[in-house]
């Protein structure tokens, strides 16, 4: 695990998008593509709007980006709230990744349906494969929940499933997730975390017992990746 602290979410995003862009960059060098699983939030959408402009959106080769979601809400594309309307608004429509390429969880037909086919598309991607992603970007909510996996769901320990959906009584809606096997199959993994809010949280999954259930981001634990926390000086105040 490394950690890495910066003095806010603007310094955090900006330093980001440099790792990242180098990331993509020395790994492009090795293989013709690159698998990129994207998170909602807040500080992604800041992030997002650092690659979308220059000079990153002049120095990453988009055409070998492949684009995947983390989870999603079970909510319409029009919905604000739908992490792919929101990665679409402020990177995807900027940058020049073929549209063949950018598999988003699909919200128009029946969540169950939508997590067997993602599931497929995963299966197409990385079947038989040792790693699953080059990167997934994770961010982390003040209860330490990562994708959709809540505290106290069952999702959780999901052993075989690549992709599931469930409905989350607390917000009313259903969601449709990754699970822990597939993102921990993956290359590298980077939290982004942010604001005060999460010190708590961010203590707890890094320095705590081991909880998963009280926080599920402790299960997100690479087989023979790395695991990468970009996080700023009010989120890693509690950290000894």
């Amino acid at each position: 695990m490394e950690l890495n602290i910066y003095k806010d979410a603007n310094e955090l995003s900006q330093e980001f998008a440099e790792w990242l862009k180098d990331d993509i960059v020395r790994t492009l060098k090795k293989q013709d593509r690159f698998t990129l699983v994207l998170s909602g939030g807040s500080t992604p959408k800041l992030l997002h709007t650092i690659l979308a402009a220059a000079p990153y959106k002049d120095l990453i080769d988009w055409s070998k980006l492949h684009i995947f979601w983390g989870d999603e809400r079970y909510v319409p594309f029009e919905d604000d709230r739908n992490n792919a309307k929101m990665a679409y608004d402020t990177l995807l429509n900027q940058v020049p990744v073929p549209a063949s390429q950018i598999h988003i969880i699909r919200t128009d037909i029946d969540p169950a349906a939508s997590a067997k086919a993602y599931e497929k598309t995963l299966h197409q991607y990385f079947h038989q494969q040792e790693k699953s992603f080059d990167l997934v970007l994770l961010g982390m909510g003040d209860d330490g929940h990562t994708l959709s996996l809540f505290p106290h769901t069952a999702v959780i320990h999901e052993e075989n499933k690549l992709a599931v959906s469930y409905f989350l009584k607390a917000q009313d809606m259903y969601r449709i997730t990754l699970t822990a096997p597939i993102v921990n199959r993956a290359a590298q993994i980077a939290f982004l975390v942010s604001g005060t809010g999460k010190a708590v949280a961010l203590r707890e999954v890094i320095e705590g017992d081991y909880l998963p259930d009280q926080y599920p981001s402790q299960i997100i634990k690479p087989v023979n990746g790395s695991v990468n926390w970009f996080v700023d000086e009010a989120a890693a105040a509690l950290l000894h």
